[in-house]
Formats: C-alpha cells, sequence, structure tokens
C-alpha cells in the first residue's frame, strides 16, 4: 500500500509540475499577446500618419499643377 501511495504522490507532484509549467507559458503568452497589441495600434497610428501626409501632398500638388507635372519642372543643375 505504501508504495501506491508512493505512486500517487508522484503523479501528483508531476501534475502540479505540469500546470506551473502551463500557467508559465500562459502568462507569457498574455505578455506576447499584449505586446503584439500595443505595435498594432502604433503601427495603425503611424499608417494613418502616413496617409493623411499623402493626401495633403495629393491636395497641395492638384491644386498646383506646375509641381505635380514632371515636364513642367526645371532640369537638374548639372544641364
Amino acid at each position: 500500500m505504501g508504495e501506491n501511495r508512493s505512486e500517487l504522490e508522484q503523479r501528483l507532484v508531476d501534475l502540479e509540475t505540469r500546470l506551473a509549467f502551463q500557467e508559465h507559458a500562459l502568462s507569457e503568452l498574455s505578455d506576447a499577446l499584449a505586446a503584439a497589441r500595443g505595435e498594432e495600434g502604433r503601427n495603425a497610428l503611424m499608417l494613418h500618419r502616413v496617409l493623411e501626409e499623402l493626401r495633403q501632398m495629393r491636395s497641395a500638388m492638384a491644386s498646383n499643377p506646375l509641381t505635380a507635372d514632371p515636364a513642367q519642372e526645371p532640369p537638374p543643375p548639372h544641364y
């Protein structure tokens, strides 16, 4: 009977070890997910800013056609 109890105790220790490992892994995954969400938010903000800048540049080019047409620009200094 002592051997059976010892086996049960070992199984319990093994299960507790697995549980501790899984809790640690879950915590790491949670941290990684939080970091990814933060990065996603920063990337979305950066994309929004770039798109807004592009809209402004297109608007500026449309309002001043001379700068929008490369043929109208003066040649580079080395010509």
